[in-house]
């Protein structure tokens, strides 16, 4: 509310505490599985489906709707027999991709001692159970 009380104040675009919109794309696990396999160029969404272990076709097609909302990628329609649709990163896209590039990378490279850490955890007879 502003100070005299006649409504929410505008969001300034520079504004900090809008960076939580974007934020969210960067901590959504789906988009940036999605962005890392757009890396090498367009793909279908099939091709998506199986490059994206363990996405289910309504979260795929949620998060694609979302990246083409947000200028992430790009969604083209190709009048074939049968069509198909194809996605492709953006020039903004290109740069999520590399701005997240190790981040994912460090993920993958520290699979094990993540693992080794929740297993050792898990077993300390003082410790909660891991959330679901």
């Amino acid at each position: 509310m502003s100070a005299a009380g006649d409504g929410p104040r505008p969001a300034r675009q520079e504004d900090p505490c809008r960076a939580r919109e974007v934020l969210g794309i960067v901590g959504d696990k789906w988009s940036l599985l999605v962005v890392r396999n757009l890396r090498q160029g367009p793909r279908r969404f099939t091709e998506l489906k199986r490059a994206v272990d363990g996405i289910s076709q309504r979260m795929l097609t949620v998060t694609l709707r979302s990246l083409e909302r947000d200028g992430i990628l790009t969604r083209t329609v190709h009048n074939v027999m049968p069509p198909h649709v194809s996605y492709e990163l953006t020039p903004l896209g290109r740069t999520l991709r590399e701005a997240t590039a190790p981040l994912l990378e460090w993920s993958v490279a520290n699979l094990a001692r993540i693992d080794a850490a929740r297993a050792a955890y898990d077993t300390r007879p003082d410790t909660p159970a891991p959330p679901a």
